[in-house]
């Protein structure tokens, strides 16, 4: 396997495993691979969250009002070279206990990230939601 097949490979690992910590609502592997500066901007308030404790209060308020059943990715893209990296994607995200309070919805995806200690690491991701 070539380096950047490799790199590919690599990546869709860390975005897959992300996806599957949400469901499962496992906080510390939904951190992993996150640098500690990283900026994400986001649907709800805030729109823009820097750093890793801005990020996981981001999750402590997602998992307050929503019990995940579906958090899964349609499609996805990936681009790398040696040191960065970015992806798009599709997401389907449904609540599971059928709260009348919470609407499935579908939204993109796009996360950067930048290879640090030789380790993919995302430093930024953005979810957005198509406007009606």
């Amino acid at each position: 396997m070539d380096n950047a097949n490799n790199n590919e490979t690599l990546i869709r690992q860390l975005v897959e495993n992300w996806a599957k910590a949400v469901r499962n609502k496992d906080l510390d592997t939904i951190l992993a691979h996150h640098a500690d500066g990283i900026v994400m901007f986001d649907v709800p308030e805030p729109f823009q969250s820097v750093g890793i404790d801005a990020y996981r209060d981001t999750w402590d308020l997602f998992f307050k009002y929503t019990e995940p059943g579906v958090f899964d990715i349609q499609q996805l893209k990936i681009v790398a070279d040696e040191n960065v990296a970015f992806c798009i994607a599709t997401m389907k995200c449904s609540d599971k206990s059928s709260s009348a309070d919470f609407v499935p919805l579908d939204f993109r995806l796009t996360i950067g990230l930048e290879k640090i200690n030789n380790q993919w690491t995302i430093v930024h991701e953005h979810h957005s939601i198509p406007s009606k």
